[in-house]
C-alpha cells in the first residue's frame, strides 16, 4: 500500500488525505453503528489526527457512549457523510470512517466490537479479535 490515500464525501464538499496506514481498522456491530451505517456493522480506521489532512466545512454531532465518554462525529454538511468519530477528551486520536476512501484495499478489520448485539446472519470471519463489548 503506498500513502497517502485520498478520500472524500459523496458530494466532495470534505477531501482528506490518510498519510500513514491505519494502527487498526475495527468492524463495530453496536447498534447505533447500524443505525449509522444502516448495515449490519460500520467500519472503522484508528489513525493519529497528525495523519490525516482535511479539507472543507464540517458540522458536527455528539452523544453520550455507554462508556460514559462522549462519542463526535464530523460530517459533511451537505451530504451528510460521516468522515470521523473522536472523543474529545482524546483530540489525537481519530476513528476514520474508511468506506470514503479512493483505495478502500486497507479495510480488513482486525477485530470485531460488540458483536454481542450484531446481526444474526452476519458470520465473522476466522482469524480475526472478537469482542462481545468495547474492549
Amino acid at each position: 500500500m503506498t500513502y497517502p490515500i485520498e478520500g472524500s464525501c459523496q458530494c466532495g464538499g470534505v477531501k482528506y488525505r490518510l498519510l500513514k496506514e491505519p494502527m487498526m481498522v475495527v468492524a463495530c456491530h453496536c447498534k447505533e453503528c447500524q443505525k449509522l451505517s444502516t448495515s449490519a456493522f460500520s467500519i472503522t480506521a484508528m489513525v493519529n489526527a497528525s495523519d490525516v489532512e482535511f479539507e472543507g466545512e464540517m458540522a458536527e454531532w455528539s452523544r453520550l457512549a455507554d462508556s460514559g465518554n462522549t462519542s463526535a462525529a464530523k460530517f459533511c454538511p451537505t451530504c451528510g457523510n460521516r468522515i470521523y468519530h473522536f472523543n474529545p477528551a482524546e483530540p489525537d486520536k481519530i476513528k476514520l470512517k474508511p468506506s470514503n476512501l479512493s483505495d478502500t484495499s486497507i479495510i480488513k478489520p482486525a477485530a470485531h466490537v460488540w458483536v454481542s448485539e450484531k446481526q444474526d446472519w452476519f458470520t465473522i470471519p476466522e482469524g480475526v479479535k472478537v469482542f462481545d463489548k468495547q474492549p
